[in-house]
């Protein structure tokens, strides 16, 4: 080989390292923002005609704001595993508060949507709050993300409970209201400055930083002036239908049979509904100010032009609808959260009525982050919808919680099978409320089998490990956390 070919060889692999070094800096940064608990309850979405978000509805206007998105699962654990995995709960057979997904030998090396944006885009990662459940990922073998800040919580917390005693074994998480606190001093808060000292210190590009919020998850505890923005009158609380549960089958009160959360009758009977919605709307409008907080930074840092922001909640939340408050159920307030991107590669002033999954961020930040498709994923890319909102979808939102149990979402339907064969049809144009279950009409046979068509073939038992909020069935019989229930059995909370 001559020099002059030398020369040229060695002139062109510099291009090249240069061309790889420069896409590699030119990748957008990604901040993602979790909400624990979080249901339809924000200004964009119209879930509540009093409650105030200004800053997730100033970052919803900035991108793209989806008004259907869902849930995989109405739960905690098995919703942020389907995110982070991008796999469904019927695939992983994960569906409880346990097992942490790598404790499965078949999920041992799974690549989770950090590592892969670390691996393939060389992403510094970081992480605080509650993005995972529990300590999943925050464990110093688990690998997940280079640098951790504090674990979120709803503290502090008051001396004694404030609502006192509650059904189902007085469950501490069971509280909500206001003592005097500081909002400097909830874990929130806390959670947020971590965030924003990282921004302040220039993190290497390109970055993933998570950043997780506990409220207002339960206990769901605010300082006065959160309070002070809604009125301690009955016009805070939802519209609800007082034989709701009339047309719905007994399978779905299997889905929460025994739970903490408390049922709407023992809400009225103890005077606490009005203080519930109102320390969850407080709660809402303090976590949104701490989002608020995060968007200044970005701004305040130069970042705003060149990263991507997600902001997300693992699942809904009922307030007396349905009857009962909390999550584990598959209609929409179960399952109905904010999404919103924005950042580059992002249409901004659009709101999506399309139906979206939180399986979806995955594959989508892979995408707007210029990497190699992941094929093993089983959510589908929202950059049509990030850059038309109208642009045609032709997947349901899915959402599963415990094994054969799955209600799919449309634009128009919500249907729902449970897995004794059950079923629940709802009209979300004419019935948003989902009070007349249409599922035993003739005339709706054929929507029923144009949505049926979409539930996940694969449906595995729970997965070695499951533990808490576990139902099965199984030869015809019901069994709730390792008990058989009988069809004779009272409904808890409502009939005992």
């Amino acid at each position: 080989m001559n020099l002059f070919t030398r020369v040229f060889l060695f002139s062109f692999i510099c291009c090249l390292l240069n061309q790889s070094l420069f896409a590699e800096k030119q990748r957008p940064n990604v901040l993602f923002i979790a909400i624990d608990d979080q249901n339809d309850w924000i200004g964009y979405m119209g879930g509540h005609p009093l409650i105030k978000t200004p800053n997730i509805d100033a970052l919803a206007d900035s991108g793209t704001a989806f008004t259907n998105a869902h849930c995989q699962s109405p739960l905690c654990n098995p919703s942020r595993t389907s995110l982070m995995t991008g796999l469904r709960p019927s695939t992983t057979g994960i569906y409880g508060l346990a097992p942490w997904f790598r404790t499965l030998p078949e999920f041992k090396d799974h690549v989770s949507l950090p590592q892969y944006l670390k691996k393939h885009g060389f992403y510094q990662t970081l992480s605080t709050g509650k993005i995972y459940h529990g300590g999943g990922g925050r464990k110093k073998y688990d690998s997940e993300f280079d640098l951790l800040g504090p674990a979120a919580n709803g503290k502090p917390y008051p001396k004694q409970k404030l609502i006192g005693s509650s059904p189902f074994g007085n469950h501490p998480l069971m509280d909500w209201g206001n003592f005097p606190h500081k909002d400097e001093d909830k874990q929130d808060y806390k959670v947020a400055d971590w965030a924003i000292a990282e921004l302040d210190k220039k993190p290497k590009d390109p970055f993933f930083l998570s950043v997780g919020f506990f409220l207002p998850h339960v206990p769901c505890f605010a300082t006065q002036k959160w309070f002070d923005l809604y009125p301690d009158d009955d016009s805070v609380l939802p519209k609800i239908k007082a034989d709701d549960r009339a047309d719905t089958p007994r399978f779905s009160w299997y889905m929460h049979w025994y739970l903490p959360e408390v049922r709407t009758k023992w809400l009225k009977e103890n005077k606490q509904w009005r203080n519930l919605v109102r320390s969850y709307m407080a709660c809402t409008s303090f976590v949104d100010a701490q989002v608020g907080r995060l968007m200044d930074a970005v701004k305040r840092n130069g970042y705003a032009d060149n990263t991507i922001i997600v902001l997300w909640s693992d699942h809904g939340w009922h307030l007396g609808e349905k009857g009962i408050t909390g999550k584990n159920t598959l209609w929409d307030d179960g399952t109905r959260v904010p999404l919103v991107f924005a950042g580059p590669g992002v249409k901004s002033g659009q709101v999506c009525n399309k139906p979206a999954e939180l399986l979806d961020i995955y594959p989508t930040l892979i995408d707007l982050c210029g990497l190699p498709k992941n094929t093993v994923l089983e959510g589908h890319s929202l950059i049509p919808q990030l850059k038309d909102a109208t642009a045609p979808r032709k997947w349901p939102a899915i959402t599963t919680h415990n094994h054969d149990n799955h209600g799919v979402r449309s634009e128009d339907w919500r249907y729902i099978q449970y897995a004794d064969g059950s079923q629940e049809l709802y009209n979300m144009k004419k019935d948003p409320d989902e009070w007349s279950n249409l599922a035993s009409n003739p005339e709706y046979a054929s929507v029923i089998e144009e949505l049926k068509a979409f539930i996940p073939t694969k449906n595995l038992k729970p997965a070695k490990g499951s533990k808490h909020r576990i139902l099965t069935y199984i030869d015809g019989k019901v069994v709730w956390q390792g008990e058989e229930v009988k069809a004779t059995d009272p409904i808890p909370g409502i009939e005992d």
